[in-house]
């Protein structure tokens, strides 16, 4: 809890868990449904009226931000291990020694590097940005977002903005299939809506690859495994078109890019093969993808016309050197960080002088409306044209005044919250509390 000397208080507080800090098997206990978050949030709402909280929760982590201030700060860190634990029916012993805990500058500093994508597994990843989105905007329709968590999730979207734009620490693919596409096929063919492709195998990879041709445009797609009805659900899924292993050569001749999973312990397209389909191909590109290990395609394919041929072990090592050239750009991306904190956590020790300077306005303005309905009182002959100039020469010699004493507060700010100056301006100005 950040105290002011005036007993009032401001406080950030967080508690939570992520795929580094917590096992599988409890994060996924501590795993919060769309129902179960508006649940827990309006469960929050009422057991701690007046507090604001703002509940992310994803396949990764599971964090929840509280604040408070003034008379009513942040629940304490025990009471919301013990909320978190009372939701999702968790022993609290069990639950408080893998979750972490975090307060003020901490909290601020740590929800702008999740948003940036820079705590993620994959560095940089651009989904946990729209899950930040969602967490806080879910906050706001129930409610329990006020203005301490609107404004450090505002100064959230705006620091993930600046690392995004200002750093290339998201712009490198890092997981195989989005190599796949972005880097290797988007190098050989412009768009891909016009092209067929031809997926062999049912792995998991192939249908992640697919995901991301989908994404780039790829319309028509078909689907080859050795077990028929394996390729009829897999297409279904995909919405794609099953087709027969008989049917290789045939599917092979008319596809633009294939991706192969398999799991033959020896290539399914010998150079032979693939010899005999080459003339009804004319000659047009292909792109071959072999995702498989053991390759399904054998590597001296690659040295035919118009074909490009890519192993696992290609693509693995273009996703290493993408990590690498991430990692070159975290200290941009921690500055930014570090730069975007200090800005918030100084307008926040600011909000903490907003009753000195309205009490400080507010007296200075009636003491001069006293003294200038006094003056216009002895010199009741002045025109309304006249007592408006005066009356704005007042307002500006006040204000003039004020500027000094209100600039010190706000650079005092940036450093922590200005106890001592706002207590000297109250005993200056004899200020009540």
């Amino acid at each position: 809890m950040t105290a002011t000397a005036a007993g009032t208080a401001t406080t950030l507080a967080l508690v939570g868990a992520t795929h580094r800090t917590m096992p599988l098997e409890l994060r996924e206990r501590l795993a919060f449904s769309a129902e179960q978050a508006v649940a827990a949030l309006a469960a929050f709402q009422e057991r701690f009226p007046g507090r604001e909280a703002v509940l992310l929760s994803t396949c990764n982590r599971v964090e929840f931000y509280a604040a408070g201030e003034n008379d009513q700060p942040a629940p304490t860190m025990d009471e919301l291990i013990a909320f978190l634990a009372d939701r999702r029916g968790i022993d609290p012993v069990r639950l408080s020694p893998v979750l972490t805990r975090q307060s003020d500058e901490a909290v601020v500093q740590h929800l702008f590097s999740v948003a940036a994508g820079l705590d993620s597994m994959v560095l940089g990843e651009p989904q946990i940005l729209g899950q930040v989105k969602q967490a806080w905007s879910l906050a706001q329709e129930l409610g329990t977002s006020g203005p301490l968590t609107a404004g450090m999730f505002q100064a959230a979207l705006r620091t993930a903005k600046r690392v995004a734009t200002e750093t290339a620490i998201g712009r490198e693919r890092t997981s195989i299939p989005s190599v796949a596409v972005a880097d290797f096929a988007a190098g050989v063919f412009e768009r891909f809506d016009d092209k067929r492709v031809l997926l062999l195998g049912a792995g998991k990879m192939a249908a992640e690859t697919l995901r991301y041709l989908r994404e780039a445009g790829t319309r028509e797609v078909t689907v080859l495994n050795r077990t028929a009805s394996r390729a009829v659900e897999l297409a279904a899924r995909l919405g794609a078109r099953p087709g027969t292993f008989l049917d290789l050569g045939v599917e092979l001749a008319a596809a633009d890019l294939v991706v192969s999973t398999t799991g033959a312990s020896e290539p399914v397209v010998s150079q032979d093969f693939f010899a005999q389909l080459e003339p009804a191909r004319h000659g047009r590109p292909l792109v071959v993808l072999d995702l498989a290990v053991p390759r399904d395609f054998d590597p001296r394919i690659g040295d035919r016309p118009g074909v490009w041929l890519y192993s696992v072990d290609d693509l693995v090592a273009a996703c290493d050197a993408n990590r690498k050239s991430r990692q070159r750009e975290m200290p941009a991306a921690l500055a930014i960080i570090e730069e975007e904190t200090l800005r918030f956590m100084g307008d926040m020790h600011h909000r903490t002088t907003a009753p000195v300077i309205e009490q400080l306005r507010a007296g200075w303005n009636e003491t001069g409306a006293a003294e200038l309905d006094r003056l216009f009182r002895r010199l009741p002959g002045l025109g309304d044209a006249e007592r408006d100039e005066i009356r704005q020469a007042f307002e500006r010699y006040a204000a003039k005044l004020l500027h000094p004493p209100l600039v010190s507060l706000r650079t005092e700010s940036r450093s922590g919250p200005p106890h001592g100056l706002l207590d000297a301006l109250r005993r200056l100005f004899q200020l009540g509390e």
